[in-house]
């Protein structure tokens, strides 16, 4: 559903472009290659523009530098992510089995508003190496209440627990994915969570101005109503899964530095922006290691 959606809006910003690049290639402002450069230049400037725009609306009082590489590092995310990657998936993701020599936890990938699973395509093949079992959901339909989204979450888990023959998953969620991952904890219990990992997550709700009022989209303004009756839910033990990542330059969810549950430290890593998260080396790495501490506490476990 994501990736129709976004291959009509990339052919529409090609229509647009292509009728600029007539116009003006007809009055003799541009040559035939500067118009053709034009048409295909369309798609990657409406990405700029979107990046530049929020990141302008969120920036809080962070180092200029940090800021500056996140907004540059953002706009390669979303190129990578929005223009190669998610509009050009039609196969509905599947279990990814490892291909390490030690089994570990299996894991599900939960992504964020408006993705699909095509944003783990840097993560998934790294867990995959580490030994781990990996299967990437997509969250549909794209506009619902995020409650709706605890049962394909319960879906995957099944499904994962079933291939690996295992007990317990871990689960890592982006943005709006860790909200839904705690849904499900919600509504499926916590027995089968070894751990929870969010990646730029809002769970107390973000204040990025919302020109589409969607059902989820409500669900993670500031401090909304879902938001206070989730955490109020919530137990200490559910907490004590959690491992949190956040970015001070995050573009879409903040402010990040409260995105904090109860009793739970959060990992920070600066400049870098909201997308950028599934793509760094560096939160990849986190994500291995916060993983392996799982592996080794079940090994130790009498």
């Amino acid at each position: 559903m994501l990736a129709q959606l976004l291959r009509r809006a990339i052919f529409a910003q090609l229509v647009l472009g292509s009728a600029l690049a007539y116009w003006l290639h007809a009055r003799g402002t541009l040559s035939t290659l500067e118009a053709w450069a034009l048409v295909c230049a369309v798609p990657f400037g409406v990405m700029a523009l979107v990046d530049v725009y929020t990141a302008v609306v969120s920036r809080g009082p962070e180092p200029w530098g940090a800021w500056v590489q996140s907004l540059f590092g953002e706009f390669r995310a979303g190129v990578t992510i929005f223009l190669f990657r998610q509009p050009w998936t039609r196969k509905a993701p599947g279990v990814l089995p490892s291909t390490g020599t030690h089994k570990r936890i299996p894991v599900v990938l939960v992504h964020g508003y408006l993705c699909n699973h095509r944003v783990w395509d840097d993560v998934a093949p790294r867990l995959r190496a580490q030994g781990h079992d990996v299967l990437a959901v997509n969250l549909e339909p794209l506009f619902c209440s995020i409650d709706r989204y605890a049962e394909v979450v319960e879906s995957a888990v099944q499904t994962l627990l079933t291939h690996s023959g295992q007990q317990q998953v871990a689960l890592v969620g982006h943005s709006m994915g860790g909200l839904a991952i705690r849904a499900w904890l919600r509504s499926h219990g916590s027995a089968r969570a070894a751990r929870v990992l969010t990646l730029g997550t809002p769970h107390v709700g973000t204040q990025v101005p919302q020109h589409l009022k969607t059902q989820n989209g409500i669900q993670m303004t500031w401090k909304s109503e879902w938001l206070d009756t989730l955490t109020g839910s919530e137990t200490a033990a559910v907490h004590r899964l959690f491992h949190i990542a956040l970015t001070p330059q995050d573009n879409i969810v903040y402010p990040q530095r409260a995105q904090l549950l109860p009793n739970v430290t959060a990992t920070v890593f600066e400049g870098i922006g909201h997308l950028q998260m599934c793509l760094d080396p560096r939160v990849i790495e986190w994500l291995k290691e916060q993983l392996a501490e799982v592996d080794t506490a079940r090994v130790a476990a009498p």
